[in-house]
């Protein structure tokens, strides 16, 4: 609480709408029933009062033999139905940079400690409690439980069981506008651009192994020069960074050629790095929103580039159509079904960029 009053302090903000998310919400419970002059809103997400049970020997032992692997944070935190080997590599490494095993051990053991019940009937700001019904983390009755004994609670239950939202734009958006229409009685309308855009997606293989091989900071300073190599390429081929995925990116191009031969570029620079690149493209409508991209054709190059092997490039029948007479050689991989499309894709390797 003492960090929360220095920020606002700092920020010169007189009141502020908290919001807290899992083990966050007991603080700001505390924090909204203790000074109610600074408190102008309450905002609870996947959290509790107390949680349902304490840290177990099991869970000790999960923690200590899986914490570094992603396995760990995979199993209970992490998206279903998006590619498991991505995430499993990412969370391998926020694993790893986040906290020793032993540490994981002792905040885990703090948090099963929480116990703010006997602050409910205190809060006397505005409260809406959010919370997904199937929350594998944070058990549904635990929200239930906060709406029912903070006076006046609005609560809103959610569909799916991922604890984290953050990557799931339907969700995360759900949980955006109801906050907003909460805290301000409206919601804004979504300044949504519709565009055609090649979208690239890039991946190092076996980022994990040889992040493990290398060690954090010799790992750290590879991203660095991998993170450049890319970049310089997207300058080179006019195409526009969208977000760091952390061990690759996703870019837009406004010409499937110069995608093409961005992506080739990017696998042959960075061999010489001693790691390997994978690519996916695919051309389609795209919606250009708050500094990101949403849309089915996102979802298809993201498919498309978990097709591709170690240094190769695959690309979208659709890519490959429009770059017809660009000089652009392939080889035909057939049609896929890709995870989490209704139809099949026709896919292609890209052979010669020249």
């Amino acid at each position: 609480m003492d960090d929360v009053r220095a920020v606002m302090d700092a920020a010169g903000s007189e009141r502020a709408a908290l919001f807290g998310v899992s083990e966050g919400g007991p603080m700001s419970l505390l924090f909204a029933a203790t000074y109610p002059q600074r408190a102008r809103a309450l905002v609870l997400y996947g959290s509790y009062a107390r949680p349902s049970r304490l840290l177990s020997d099991e869970e000790i032992k999960l923690i200590d033999r899986l914490w570094g692997t992603g396995e760990y944070l995979l199993a209970r935190y992490m998206p279903r139905g998006l590619p498991e080997e991505v995430f499993r590599e990412r969370c391998a490494r926020f694993e790893r940079q986040s906290a020793s095993p032993s540490a994981v051990i002792a905040i885990r053991r703090m948090n099963s400690e929480i116990d703010a019940r006997h602050v409910l009937p205190a809060i006397r700001v505005p409260t809406l409690v959010m919370h997904r019904v199937g929350d594998r983390a944070v058990t549904v009755e635990l929200g239930r439980y906060l709406a029912a004994n903070i006076p006046g609670a609005r609560y809103l239950e959610l569909p799916g069981s991922d604890h984290h939202w953050i990557f799931e734009r339907d969700i995360t958006d759900r949980i955006v506008d109801e906050t907003e229409e909460f805290l301000t009685g409206s919601r804004s309308e979504p300044d949504v651009d519709r565009v055609l855009a090649t979208v690239m997606f890039t991946d190092i293989v076996d980022s994990t192994k040889r992040a493990a091989e290398l060690g954090d900071r010799q790992w750290r300073a590879l991203l660095d020069r991998h993170d450049e190599t890319v970049r310089q390429q997207l300058a080179r081929f006019r195409g526009q960074e969208v977000k760091n995925l952390g061990d690759g990116f996703m870019a837009t191009f406004d010409g499937p050629a110069r995608a093409v031969r961005c992506a080739a570029s990017i696998c042959e620079l960075v061999r010489p790095l001693g790691i390997a690149v994978r690519s996916g493209l695919h051309t389609g409508e795209v919606e250009l929103k708050r500094d990101d991209l949403a849309g089915i054709a996102v979802h298809i190059a993201a498919r498309v580039a978990a097709e591709a092997a170690a240094g190769e490039t695959v690309v979208s029948s659709t890519v490959r159509d429009l770059v017809a007479g660009s000089g652009l050689r392939f080889q035909d991989r057939g049609s896929r079904a890709l995870k989490g499309l209704p139809e099949e894709v026709h896919l292609y390797s890209v052979l010669d960029t020249r």
